[in-house]
């Protein structure tokens, strides 16, 4: 059985439909993989750290999406959401912000390399 981790970028502050449709393609291939009991990790990183804080409104467009695979949610890389002022909003959603791999600069990261070292493709949107 295949081991997907879906990395998602893109910057909702962007306001573009390019950032929009990077999102909803990686959730929609996130809930693909679910249905098809494949195991898949949604990790937030860089920018797409302030994604949480829109998905969790029922008014957003992907907010259906969003609920349907929040259970394979990994995580939101902790320093990023730091870097672009996402911290706040994101302990609200109740996701976990992940510090794991210490790097200069940064109170830690989110630790990618972990993923390959588990035997995880990696797919970044």
């Amino acid at each position: 059985m295949s081991k997907t981790a879906i990395i998602i970028y893109s910057d909702p502050k962007s306001g573009s439909e390019e950032a929009l449709g990077r999102l909803f393609n990686g959730l929609f291939l996130a809930y693909e993989l679910k249905e098809k009991r494949q195991d898949v990790a949604v990790v937030f990183q860089g920018a797409g750290t302030r994604w949480p804080t829109q998905l969790v409104k029922a008014d957003h467009a992907a907010h259906a999406l969003y609920e349907a695979v929040k259970d394979v949610v990994a995580g939101v890389c902790g320093g990023c959401a730091d870097v672009f002022g996402a911290t706040e909003d994101t302990r609200k959603t109740g996701l976990k912000l992940d510090y794991e791999k210490a790097i200069p600069g940064t109170p830690g990261v989110l630790d990618l390399s972990s993923y390959l070292d588990q035997g995880y493709s990696l797919v970044t949107f």
